[in-house]
């Protein structure tokens, strides 16, 4: 018997790169599913083509799973409504939420336009709103289920022209926190993963010098979208008991994030001045802020 031996589980972003890797993994572990994908280009804000998500749906009955297939996009209510109905009316239940869609749309913040940045806050956080919000009530009345979200090492630590994209995975990291915080007693989890993976999103990355050369290659032949869906597959699980947790996958690594806490404090009885926060915190609390190194110089080393 398979992890995820009759569990039913929604995938987003099915029909490419990670998405697609959880939903035959998922299947071979034993979940029903309902395989979501709009279809539409890594840019976002196209009709799309329903074909890719039909053939994954294909490959997953051929090798004996069960499956249904939805093009609704996360961006809409209606839409991500529908999807939790459509489990429960295909199959009667719903016990795992994966929600990987995603749009990229990179530029320079003193460049980036309004339409740039609305379009990845409502891809990314708003749809990760709106799927765990059509979901949680069903959850929390049957006290079972799971959230694994998607954040981003862009967010979490920083990388030059993502703005929008750091500022979306970053709201989710707070709203996955707050999920598992608030439905921990119904037995509701919700974790996050910062995933290292060649995808389509991925393979839209400029090269501009040999170091971004290789640092792509070395994505696209060490850093895979089914090693990423191993972990993804394993927090859905019943057996899993990991929640509000940050997780990244690098390759074979699996890594546990730390989560902001205070790091230093100093008191001033008298009171702080700004003459002497410039005179004595500021410069004490700069030996141990952290630097502006974006993801490559955090994990600078090859992946295993």
């Amino acid at each position: 018997m398979g992890v995820l031996e009759g569990k039913v589980v929604l995938v987003t972003g099915a029909a490419n790169g990670i998405g697609k890797e959880t939903a035959l993994l998922a299947s071979k572990e034993g979940a029903r599913l309902v395989i979501n994908d709009l279809g539409g280009s890594v840019a976002g804000g196209d009709e799309g083509d329903k074909n890719p998500i039909e053939l994954v749906a294909e490959e997953i009955k051929k090798n004996g799973g069960e499956v249904v297939t939805n093009s609704d996009s996360v961006t809409s209510k209606k839409g991500t409504e529908f999807m939790i109905q459509q489990a429960l009316d295909t199959y009667g239940s719903l016990h795992s939420i994966v929600n990987p869609a995603g749009i990229l749309r990179d530029k320079m913040f003193h460049k980036m336009d309004d339409q740039d940045w609305d379009a990845v806050i409502d891809v990314h956080l708003n749809g990760s709103y709106n799927i765990c919000r059509a979901a949680i009530n069903y959850f929390r009345d049957k006290e079972e289920g799971n959230f694994v979200l998607f954040t981003s090492t862009t967010g979490l630590i920083g990388n030059i022209g993502q703005a929008n994209y750091a500022a979306a995975k970053l709201g989710i990291a707070g709203l996955s926190r707050i999920i598992a915080m608030e439905n921990e007693i119904k037995n509701v989890r919700s974790n996050i993963i910062a995933p290292f993976a060649w995808t389509r999103m991925i393979a839209t990355i400029p090269i501009k010098d040999e170091a971004s050369k290789e640092r792509v290659e070395r994505m696209k032949n060490a850093m895979r979208a089914d090693q990423v869906a191993q972990t993804v597959v394993a927090l859905c699980s019943p057996d899993c008991k990991l929640t509000g947790q940050i997780l990244s996958v690098r390759g074979n690594e699996v890594v546990l994030f730390n989560q902001p806490r205070p790091i230093k404090s100093l008191v001033d009885k008298e009171g702080w001045t700004p003459k002497k926060l410039l005179d004595s915190a500021f410069p004490a609390f700069e030996s141990v802020g952290q630097d502006l190194g974006a993801t490559v110089t955090v994990f600078p080393y090859e992946p295993f």
